[in-house]
């Protein structure tokens, strides 16, 4: 499968405000970023859950390919109305929506909801997605009393295209979090890291994967920071300098590992969207199938060159 290009909106260089506050300039940005190379595009303004499932819907509204990788966590509503809402969203988008899970909400509001101790916040999220996920397929209404949650007859009418095999995109290096994904994540976004810490990580969370049946199944997502001049805080990623070709040469290097899907930030303006699009992702695709063509291309089957611009950046 060709490697895949996600934009993470951050904050533009000449407004220090959300990608999503002029929708009508989102728009523009949006044909932009379609039109680019890039495939999906993640939902998560600190306004919060109920506003990134506002703006996820909108994205879809307005674009005809991309997918939206919508940011999400337990204990804002219910998984009942959490479910209802995803599945409409993905039925009216025709099946463009992914859901990334993470363990702590976006904004302090949400503080309230937050359980106590790393390990009862991954219980939580365990049962929130089996609930989910049972919820988008059952054909009758169940009861469940669990640690969390308590359901009486459980159900939704309306599905969503995919039914509870929509994606999961799931995070987190601890046992704790790998266990919780193994058992649910489609796609694991790793944390940055030199080629060895990276490559260290996948073989954890194929691993943890495993003990599920589902080793076979993980796609690796990375998110990279590509340097434009822009400044975008709260995001850890692999930090790329120079010119477009050597940014492509080291993303080159990370695709050796099996990576699939590289999240592109500090990308905002148009100018930058359209650069990077026109030449590194450009760059990169025709360097993969070249060696495709020519080496048998195999993850894992060739390392980095020394002196690559590369390093892992909070």
């Amino acid at each position: 499968m060709p490697i895949e290009f996600t934009h993470v909106p951050g904050k533009s260089t000449d407004a220090a405000v959300p990608f999503f506050y002029d929708f009508a300039e989102t728009a523009t940005k949006l044909g932009l970023i379609e039109d680019g190379g890039f495939q999906k595009i993640v939902v998560d303004d600190p306004a919060g859950l109920l506003t990134n499932m506002d703006l996820g819907a909108q994205v879809l509204n307005r674009t005809a390919s991309l997918e939206v990788v919508l940011t999400h966590w337990a204990g804002v509503i219910e998984p009942t109305v959490a479910a209802r809402q995803l599945a409409s969203i993905d039925r009216e988008s025709g099946g463009r929506l992914a859901l990334r899970m993470i363990s702590e909400p976006l904004n302090d509001d949400d503080a309230e909801t937050r359980p106590v101790g790393h390990g009862v916040i991954w219980q939580r999220i365990d049962e929130y997605l089996v609930l989910l996920k049972r919820l988008w397929s059952n054909d009758r209404p169940f009861d469940h009393e669990g640690a969390f949650y308590s359901i009486k007859g459980g159900y939704i009418e309306r599905k969503g295209p995919h039914g509870a095999d929509l994606v999961i995109r799931m995070g987190g290096q601890s046992g704790t979090a790998l266990k919780v994904a193994g058992r649910h994540a489609d796609v694991f976004e790793l944390a940055p890291g030199s080629i060895d810490e990276v490559r260290q990580l996948m073989e954890r969370v194929r691993g943890a994967a495993a003990e599920h049946g589902r080793a076979g199944k993980l796609r690796f997502a990375l998110p990279v920071r590509i340097h434009q001049g822009a400044s975008t805080a709260g995001y850890k990623a692999v930090d790329l300098s120079g010119p477009p070709a050597q940014a492509a040469l080291s993303l080159l290097a990370y695709a050796g590992l099996g990576i699939d899907e590289f999240m592109i930030i500090g990308v905002d303006t148009p100018r930058e969207i359209a650069t990077v699009g026109r030449e590194t992702i450009a760059l990169l695709r025709n360097s993969l199938a070249r060696r495709e063509d020519h080496d048998a291309f195999q993850p894992g089957a060739y390392a980095p060159r020394a002196g690559l611009g590369t390093r892992a950046a909070g």
